[in-house]
């Protein structure tokens, strides 16, 4: 983020801007983003104490889903199925850093055991897959297993209106297909990662990405 504030300082084209950094870096700023765009997403809350989040946890009902507003691979993000382990979490965590303080509270969504990864280059999808895992959580960096996902008019549209709304330009924007909803997005990455894309779709992302770069730049 400092070097792409730096670059745009000094009048420099970069491919996802400032903005895109700082929105789709934050769970809390994506998600409010994400709803006054239209795009379908969890539920959820911020709380700023202990004691708020215990209070909307009652309010609101188990399980839910405890996440960094900053973070990746699925680091720090944990399943909270009662009170019990809600305290125990949620205490750790006041005693980190001030960021970590910052409880963010989504809804456990019921879907099938694996959640989708399209990159977006431009206003395209041109790959996608879907990452299963037996475990809630689905990241890649876990031990998630990579599979095709057929793109879908729904989808792509759903994904412009997400890139959009953190006003980026190569994003990856991660879909589940919940049971009530349909598809929701609940995460748009800026630096989104693309090996395992690359790998079962056989796309030749980087090139994409270089074109697209190429030509923004004319």
């Amino acid at each position: 983020m400092h070097s792409t504030a730096a670059l745009e300082g000094l009048g420099v084209k970069v491919i996802n801007c400032l903005n895109t950094g700082i929105f789709a870096g934050n769970k809390l700023f994506t998600h409010m983003l994400l709803k006054k765009a239209g795009v379908p997403t969890p539920d959820a809350t911020v709380a700023f104490s202990k004691d708020s989040a215990l209070q909307a946890l009652d309010t609101q009902g188990y399980p839910k889903i405890i996440k960094p507003t900053v973070g990746s691979w699925g680091r720090l993000i944990s399943k909270l199925n009662d009170k019990d382990s809600a305290e125990g979490i949620i205490e750790s965590r006041e005693n980190m850093y001030p960021i970590y303080q910052v409880h963010y509270l989504e809804e456990f969504v019921k879907r099938p055991p694996r959640d989708i990864r399209a990159i977006m280059v431009g206003d395209k999808i041109v790959a996608a897959i879907y990452r299963n895992s037996e475990h809630w959580k689905t990241n890649m960096a876990l031990g998630g297993v990579a599979e095709p996902c057929k793109v879908t008019q729904e989808m792509e549209e759903m994904c412009i209106k997400a890139k959009k709304a953190v006003q980026g330009d190569i994003v990856g924007v991660d879909l589940m297909e919940s049971e009530e909803k349909g598809l929701v997005v609940h995460e748009v990455n800026n630096t989104t990662e693309y090996k395992n894309t690359v790998r079962v779709c056989e796309v030749d992302i980087p090139s994409l990405m270089l074109d697209y770069a190429l030509k923004i730049d004319k």
